[in-house]
Order: C-alpha cells, then sequence, then structure tokens
C-alpha cells in the first residue's frame, strides 16, 4: 500500500495528554517557562506535548520559537520530534520562511529527515519560489516510499503556478503509473489553470489532457466532488463567444505580471507617499507585522464597505456577519479589515455579532480616521494570487498613483478577476450569494477578424459591477 502520511493530522498519543495544556497567550522568558513546567508537575515530553498544544490552539509563532529557546537552554539541544512538531505548526499556519530555517537546521543536525518531516517540507516549498528544491524532496521520498497523492499534488500544483505545464503533466503522468488516484485539489489545480497555457498547440494538448482526466474519471467511476465539478464547468465554458465561437482573453495574470503588479503596487501605493494620508507609518507596520505572522488569506473582506450595502443602519453587524458566515462556510481562511469604532457596542455594532465575526475569521481594525484600501491591498496582494477581496469599492485614486498606463491596465485587470460582488442586499434568513467572476476578460477585445465589446443593458448596473452583455462583430469572408 503506498505510504501516504499526514502529520499535521496524526499527532500521536501526545494529543490525549495536552487536551488541558493550555499554552500561554505571549512569548516566555526561560525563567516563565521553567515555572509553567514545574507547574504541571515537570511531565516528561514537556515540550513535544506543549508544541502539540500550540498547534492545537493555532498560537503565535513567537510563543512557539520562546519554548524553543527554553528547551535550547536548559538542554543544549532541540530533539527531531520537537523540532517536527514545531515544523508542523510553521506549515499549517503558512510560515513559509520561517519553514526555510527549519529546514537548515533539520539538514544539519540530522543525517536523515524522515517522511512526515520530507511531507511537511514538500508542502511547504511548492507554496514558494523555490518550488522546484520540492522536486528534490520528492525524488528523495522515492529511494524510500511510493510517494502519497498529496506528496505529488504539492508539486504538480507548484509547477502549474509557475507556468511549467511540461513538468506538471510528466509528475501526473508518474502519479497514475504508479497506480495512485490524485486528490481533488490536484485536478482542480489543472483545470483552473488551463487558461495559462501559451500558443495553439501547447493549449490543444492541454485541453487533450483534461479530456483524459475525464475518461479516468468515466473509466475508474469515479464522481468528482463539488470543488472539482465546479473547476471542471469553469474550464469547459471558459472565454467562448457563445455566437462566433471565438476564445476571449483571460481574466487570468501571468506569474510575471502578477509579481509585476504586486511590486509595484506595494511601492506606488501602500509605501507611495500620500498613503499616509490614508494612516501612519506606525499603524502600517504594524498591520505588515500582522499579516506576515498570519496564514495567506484565501479573502479579504472590507468590514465597513460591506456591511453599509444594507440601507438598515441597525443591521450593520448582522450583514458583516452574514457575509463572513457564508465565506467560513466555504472553507475560507479569511481577513476582515474594520475600524475600532465598530468594536464599540451600539445600534449598528452588536456586541455579540463582532464576537462571532472575530472567531470565524483573523480581524484587524485601524484607527477610525484610516481608510482601508492600503490594508485590503496589502493583504490581498501578500497572500498570493489565489486571494479575493470583498469590496465594493472602485479603487480609482489607486490608479492615479500607478507610474504608467499598462501598470493601471493590469491593476483594473487584477482587479476584476479578484473582487467578490455581493449579489443584492443580503436580507434576514437569506443565504448570503455573491457575483461570480468569469474566467474571460470583461473589456473590449479584438482580433484580426471579430470585435467583441461589452455594454450596458440595464441602468441600473452599480459602478464595480461588470456589464453581463457582449456585442459580437465579426468580419465575414
Amino acid at each position: 500500500m503506498p505510504f501516504e502520511p499526514e502529520p499535521y493530522l496524526h499527532l500521536g498519543p501526545a494529543f490525549c495528554r495536552t487536551r488541558k495544556m493550555e499554552p500561554p497567550d505571549r512569548p516566555l522568558p526561560p525563567d516563565e517557562w521553567r515555572k509553567l513546567k514545574e507547574s504541571f508537575g515537570k511531565p516528561q515530553r514537556f515540550d513535544v506535548q506543549m508544541m502539540t498544544s500550540m498547534f492545537i490552539s493555532e498560537s503565535e509563532l513567537d510563543v512557539a520559537k520562546s519554548l524553543l529557546t527554553f528547551v535550547a537552554m536548559e538542554t543544549g539541544t532541540l530533539s527531531y520530534e520537537l523540532l517536527l512538531r514545531y515544523l508542523t505548526l510553521c506549515v499549517s499556519g503558512g510560515h513559509d520562511e520561517e519553514v526555510f530555517d527549519v529546514y537548515d537546521i533539520m539538514r544539519e543536525i540530522f543525517p536523515s529527515l524522515d517522511t512526515g518531516a520530507t511531507t511537511l517540507f514538500i508542502k511547504s516549498f511548492s507554496r514558494t519560489d523555490r518550488w522546484k528544491e520540492a522536486m528534490n524532496l520528492l525524488d528523495e521520498i522515492k529511494k524510500v516510499f511510493t510517494p502519497s497523492p498529496r506528496n505529488y499534488g504539492d508539486v504538480i500544483s507548484a509547477a502549474m503556478l509557475h507556468g511549467d505545464t511540461n513538468t506538471a503533466w510528466a509528475l501526473y503522468d508518474e502519479l497514475l503509473e504508479k497506480g495512485l488516484s490524485p486528490h481533488p485539489e490536484t485536478w482542480c489545480v489543472l483545470f483552473t489553470r488551463a487558461e495559462m497555457t501559451e500558443g495553439a498547440a501547447h493549449e490543444a494538448e492541454h485541453h487533450q489532457r483534461l479530456l483524459g482526466i475525464l475518461l479516468y474519471m468515466r473509466n475508474n467511476q469515479i464522481y468528482p466532488n463539488k470543488m472539482v465539478a465546479n473547476a471542471i464547468k469553469t474550464w469547459f465554458e471558459r472565454g467562448l463567444c457563445g455566437c462566433c465561437g471565438s476564445e476571449l482573453e483571460s481574466i487570468q495574470l501571468t506569474a510575471e505580471e502578477y509579481q509585476e503588479l504586486k511590486e509595484k503596487v506595494i511601492a506606488d501605493v501602500i509605501q507611495g507617499r500620500d498613503v499616509f494620508k490614508k494612516t501612519t507609518p506606525e499603524e502600517l507596520e504594524h498591520f505588515k507585522e500582522f499579516v506576515r505572522r498570519k496564514p495567506p488569506f484565501d479573502v479579504v473582506v472590507d468590514g465597513l464597505n460591506v456591511a453599509n450595502v444594507n440601507r438598515d443602519k441597525t443591521k450593520l453587524s448582522h450583514t458583516l456577519l452574514a457575509v463572513v458566515s457564508e465565506l467560513k462556510h466555504q472553507g475560507l481562511t479569511i481577513l476582515v479589515l474594520g475600524r475600532k469604532h465598530m468594536l464599540r457596542p451600539s445600534i449598528s455594532w452588536d456586541r455579540k455579532n463582532m464576537s462571532l465575526i472575530q472567531q470565524k475569521a483573523h480581524c484587524f481594525f485601524t484607527d477610525n480616521i484610516s481608510e482601508d484600501d492600503p490594508f485590503l491591498l496589502y493583504a490581498t496582494l501578500h497572500s498570493g494570487y489565489h486571494c479575493r477581496f470583498v469590496s465594493r469599492d472602485l479603487m480609482r485614486d489607486h490608479k492615479a498613483c500607478l507610474p504608467d498606463g499598462a501598470t493601471r491596465r493590469l491593476f483594473f485587470k487584477w482587479q476584476r478577476g479578484h473582487q467578490l460582488v455581493l449579489d443584492g442586499f443580503v436580507a434576514a434568513g437569506n443565504r448570503v450569494k455573491f457575483q461570480s467572476i468569469p474566467s474571460y476578460d470583461t473589456i473590449v477585445q479584438t482580433t484580426s477578424d471579430s470585435w467583441h465589446i461589452p455594454y450596458d443593458d440595464t441602468e441600473d448596473r452599480s459602478t464595480y459591477e461588470v456589464p453581463q452583455r457582449w456585442l459580437c462583430l465579426t468580419k465575414k469572408p
């Protein structure tokens, strides 16, 4: 049977013993750690049990680091098991830079790594620009065990996200040859990144490979889950004019375009001269540190902007809670940006609702004079290309801060592909719905023999929404 470790789930017998071992809520100096250990009766493996408890409690990284410092001072060394538990916490929390440091330490101290640690390193490296090192780690596992579908899937996803489709498909073929069944997440990446292929011949090949996945499901009686089904549906329907069959320009940015946009937005908008009219240097640095300590977000919510979609000012916190609850129901990691006055109980901001929001999402509340845009842009771009944001803001002010027309066009293309918009008001008892983001770009498009022009067929379209109707003009031969 192929080996498929899940070290961040299989916590071992220490789990049962650590349920009552609550970790501290702040980093402790060594003398306070010593007192805490004594208060538990100096149990054996205190460090491992405490680190396990930190993982379960999703403790801040600085707290875990202070435990490592204490153990190193007490014993002069760090055990493999302790470092493995710390590694698990880092990977689950998205602290990839810290994972790199742990990798260097474990490589230097220990002659070899077990497959549990290697699996964690593959997962983390695959999320970063050092993804090719994950391929080397995958080769190391092959010498001992058959890698798990998740091991393969992490590297396949990394290859696709970085435009190396040849490597992705080669690893996918290898996975099948070993008799393994791909994880649903792997199929999702292959289908959702289909539009990133370059050139007609390359795209045609990729198209045939995706059809091969559907045949594989048919031949093996596999029923895709809802996430995979949605990815297949989007791919199947993507970017074709229903009138002439021409392929429309994708809404996706290439990896190079995204990196260029990210760097320029951070330099010219977030760190630009005008930003401190909207916040203070201290507050912005505090927020950046807050984001660095958190895992990558899937969605960033402009709390005040979203709450005000409801014209009933007594329902603001209710509206925001409904939106956050729907995103949480989708299994997303959420950041809610708000203002400090939202934490003061009032007719608009119910204490219970705000408490529930803070349980379901990471929250950051700025000073009441600050504006949320720089924070929203930084958190969304810092989290990676997958991250979207919920707001009705057009962000036109930021367009003026960007250095040239090409960058401004990239910014608004990114915005059109990442801005989630509520589908109407949030009524009591009704589930929140968001307007779908099409896979093609809603902008005037042209080829050698056709024009495709999005146009308004309604007078009540909000300025932050895109038209839904298209004019197809094709030259006759």
